[in-house]
């Protein structure tokens, strides 16, 4: 799950962390006020899920009270487009006032987990409000990695090391030592997938501070968060992510044209790969987890169905935990319920693959069965490039 920046830095405030003062504002009249609270000369900076928001036009510098609110009423409803929101872009509901600073340097520092290590790893970079992918392919030398010990916590040597890597000294230097040490704690504790600060903001006085910050939580770990948990946005989200969220699948809608309901993530990658191999563009990963009812696998159709983009469904299940035959049920269900508009595919193989394939058989609709995924790839595929537009 994903939050706002100035949520993200309620969040770092809580444990500590520098962070410049800022206040929230969804009318050009609040804007101002607000200007005029943080002393007249601010940031005014869209509040989406997405990158790179200077560079669409959601990071403008304001002289004075009368300009923040100026173009606070520019950017309240604009379509901002960036490199991570696609050419939709995203609907700006809300910015945030911040107060402006003498920046003396802007640095980087991210904090996300090494699955090759088994444990989180700290980067840091002196290269600043660029993204870090791009510096990484241009230099990699340039990101310095720290792994630490999630139960130990950061160690002073490992803070010490970080910020002597990010060129800091005197007075920068110990308060930073002292940030990356709150940063690290927030993390764990939160449960966070991923925490960067970028810039990490280095003032002429020697402050350290967050200037921006992107938080992403683990899902699974929401239960102990309630209070994150409620500051979910579902304008950021895709509706149609949202909608299958509400019954429990794992749903990511994708480009292309071929719908996908699977059991099980690893299977659900394994069924896009070789949608791909077959020479088609896979519309969604959906997985309809080990257990699925019935009644789930009809809500995973409707939702696959609800995307105008889909030429045809690969129904893929291996019947594990999850029946074959109950998978079977489900899809006669929900072609009862809303038709067959498109070709559907269907692959079963496992625990009472049989049974359902009568179930199937038996149903009278016109289901295109498969042997296998090659098979099943194959005719998914075909079906997709000679469906009717």
């Amino acid at each position: 799950m994903k939050v706002h920046e100035y949520q993200a830095k309620e969040i770092l405030r809580r444990y500590g962390v520098p962070t410049p003062r800022g206040i929230v504002a969804e009318t050009p009249d609040a804007a101002r006020e607000a200007a005029k609270e943080l002393g007249g000369r601010v940031v005014v900076k869209a509040q989406i899920h997405a990158g790179g928001r200077g560079k669409g036009g959601g990071v403008k510098l304001a002289k004075d009270a009368e300009e923040a609110a100026a173009l606070t009423k520019a950017m309240i409803g604009m379509t901002l487009v960036t490199h991570q929101t696609g050419p939709e872009g995203r609907e700006v509901r809300k910015v945030l006032i911040e107060e402006a600073l003498n920046i003396d340097k802007e640095l980087y520092v991210g904090i996300t987990l090494d699955r090759r290590l088994g444990m989180p790893v700290i980067m840091a970079s002196k290269q600043g409000g660029m993204e870090i992918e791009e510096v990484a392919g241009r230099d990699p030398k340039a990101i310095h990695r720290e792994p630490v010990d999630a139960i130990l916590g950061i160690q002073p040597f490992q803070a010490r090391s970080i910020a002597y890597a990010l060129g800091l000294e005197g007075t920068a230097y110990k308060k930073a030592i002292d940030f990356l040490q709150k940063l690290m704690t927030a993390y764990v504790e939160m449960d966070a997938a991923l925490l960067e600060i970028n810039p990490l903001l280095v003032t002429k006085e020697g402050d350290v501070l967050a200037l921006d910050c992107k938080m992403n939580f683990d899902d699974n770990a929401l239960f102990r968060h309630k209070d994150v948990e409620a500051m979910r946005d579902v304008n950021e989200e895709d509706p149609l992510e949202v909608e299958a969220s509400r019954f429990g699948l794992n749903y990511i809608k994708l480009d292309g044209n071929v719908g996908c309901m699977v059991n099980g993530a690893g299977l659900a990658m394994g069924t896009m790969d070789i949608i791909k191999l077959a020479g088609g563009e896979p519309a969604n990963f959906l997985d309809v987890g080990g257990g699925a009812s019935a009644q789930q696998v009809t809500n995973a159709f409707k939702i696959i169905l609800s995307d105008k983009n889909v030429k045809a469904i690969l129904i893929n299940i291996f019947g594990g935990i999850m029946r074959c035959d109950r998978i079977a049920e489900g899809v006669v269900e929900a072609v009862k319920q809303v038709g067959l508009p498109v070709p559907v595919v269907v692959r079963l193989e496992g625990t009472n693959v049989e049974l359902g394939k009568e179930i199937l058989a038996k149903s009278g609709l016109a289901l295109i069965t498969a042997d296998g995924m090659t098979d099943a790839a194959a005719k998914v595929v075909a079906a997709a490039g000679s469906a009717t537009p």
